[in-house]
């Protein structure tokens, strides 16, 4: 896509949008709410109409063409499933709508439903599947159409913790056995970007932040924006006295990058919180800045509400930052 924009009247929802996904690629859209990144999925889809710019898949200038002609399928947040057809009807629906023979029909939806482990369930209504096969029966619906592109947005919101780790999995595995086709992902939670994409496209208020793949993004991020949106808990921000010692107007620090110091750390603070989840821990520490700051610290902490704490960064393991919030390089 080239210089692509979308106004609702004045107001612009993306702005100069430049981006290329390759053929194969797991591209995860992500950034807060209102930011665009479902919108910008529903342009690709056809969904939105483009304000200006040019959208191109496989070559193709396809601003103009039908979204049914664009060769791609979405799998929406809500599973959308007819509730008084069983998972084979549903799955085949499309296929039936295009008049494909039922050999041909029944060979696409069992072959689909065997990727995600759904022919067991193939006559069942929807009533009786969990959310997480309701999902996969949305997703089989998707793949039976065998589309060059696959649209995820936020597909796995309305699943519980459980459900979610289960899925994540097996879209990973889904993308393994369609090497071919592409998938672009939409979602809020930055721990399922980092776990699926091959490349993540962090954007804010309509805008492309940075471009990278996971570790790209978490090790280098090119401003102070991604450094707080990537990665969990979020990145400690010290500005001011705190950031004078490495000549920065803010330092970045992410808590698995802190070590405990028995005394003369760089910073000190008092105990506020601590937090056991049994193979880490968090200790939260008020040092004077304006959130505490978040110490990671392996197994159980003995650490408690009160406790004086001194501590520094791992070595290099930090990030400076110049007061236009962008990387200091020297």
């Amino acid at each position: 896509m080239t210089n692509l924009y979308k106004r609702y009247g004045p107001v612009e929802i993306l702005k100069d949008i430049n981006l290329e996904i390759k053929s194969g690629e797991f591209v995860v859209f992500v950034g807060p709410s209102g930011c665009g990144k479902s919108t910008l999925l529903r342009c690709i889809s056809g969904l939105e109409t483009i304000s200006a710019g040019t959208l191109e898949i496989d070559g193709r200038v396809v601003n103009d063409v039908a979204p049914s002609k664009r060769g791609i399928a979405m799998v929406f947040q809500s599973y959308a499933l007819y509730p008084h057809m069983n998972v084979f009807d549903n799955m085949a629906y499309s296929l039936k709508l295009q008049n494909l023979p039922k050999e041909e029909i029944r060979k696409k939806v069992e072959a689909a439903a065997e990727k995600l482990q759904l022919t067991p369930y193939l006559q069942r209504l929807p009533k009786a599947l969990s959310g997480g096969q309701r999902q996969r029966v949305a997703i089989g619906r998707a793949i039976v159409r065998d589309p060059r592109v696959f649209l995820f947005d936020e597909p796995l919101s309305n699943l519980d913790a459980a459900l979610r780790v289960q899925m994540r999995m097996e879209i990973a595995q889904l993308k393994d056995q369609l090497p071919n086709t592409t998938m672009i992902y939409v979602t809020h939670d930055q721990v399922e970007a980092m776990t699926m994409a091959d490349r993540i496209v962090v954007l804010k208020d309509g805008v492309v932040q940075q471009v990278g793949t996971p570790m790209e993004l978490y090790e280098h991020p090119q401003s102070l924006f991604v450094a707080g949106f990537i990665g969990s808990p979020k990145m400690n921000f010290l500005s001011g006295k705190y950031a004078e010692k490495f000549k920065a107007h803010t330092v970045g620090v992410r808590s698995e990058h802190i070590d405990i110091a028995p005394k003369d750390g760089v910073w000190s603070g008092k105990v506020v919180y601590s937090e056991n989840l049994g193979a880490d821990s968090y200790i939260y520490v008020d040092i004077g800045t304006e959130e505490p700051i978040v110490v990671r610290q392996a197994g159980k902490s003995t650490y408690r509400s009160g406790d004086q704490l001194s501590f520094s960064p791992r070595g290099e393991l930090y990030h400076r930052f110049d007061a236009s919030g962008r990387p200091r390089l020297h």
